[in-house]
């Protein structure tokens, strides 16, 4: 078929989610509570959200003329989202490894799941918590673990100098504290 025969709105339905990609090595490390709150948005779309917007456009439909019917079309792409929603949750907590950073509590290594606070040549302190992909929210100073920043600190420990590549050069970040999280109690 023609491009020009095609709706606008096709090319948007096919965007995948709005995530990192998995690093080459294909590791999709996540915290037991990062899973759990992937695992729970999931079965919230599965058993509440979906079945709630078929029953919106099986009611649509059975208005007549879908093709001006609001309702009908509404639904019919928030349908599409959420079946997207739903591939992409299952396919990365299938290939999801659990890491539990509390198992590194007391340590002075960077690990995944540390609290790192450190400081760069410029003076800035800056403190952040290195998640899993799918996991880190960097409004909550939350890094990915195959982040730039990730990278350079991961396995360096307190006191020690690490270098990070920006595209305006190296800069060199001291690691000042590591903090993990304390083992939860019903383990």
């Amino acid at each position: 078929m023609s491009k020009a025969f095609t709706k606008e709105t096709d090319a948007d339905d096919d965007d995948g989610p709005v995530s990192q990609p998995l690093p080459p090595s294909g590791k999709n490390y996540i915290t037991p509570q990062g899973y759990k709150r992937l695992r729970d948005e999931l079965l919230a779309l599965i058993d509440d959200e979906r079945p709630r917007i078929v029953e919106i456009v099986h009611w649509a439909a059975s208005n007549g003329d879908r093709s001006e019917n609001g309702d009908y079309i509404y639904g019919k792409k928030r349908l599409r989202e959420i079946d997207r929603r739903i591939r992409f949750l299952t396919q990365r907590l299938e290939i999801a490894e659990i890491t539990d950073p509390s198992i590194h509590h007391a340590s002075d290594q960077v690990f995944f799941g540390a609290t790192v606070s450190y400081v760069d040549d410029a003076g800035e302190e800056r403190t952040v918590t290195i998640l899993g992909i799918d996991e880190a929210d960097t409004l909550q100073a939350e890094i990915s673990w195959v982040s730039p920043v990730a990278q350079a600190l991961l396995k360096s420990r307190v006191g020690d100098e690490v270098n990070l590549m920006t595209p305006q050069g190296v800069k060199v970040l001291e690691v000042l504290r590591v903090k993990y999280p304390q083992a939860s109690a019903k383990q």
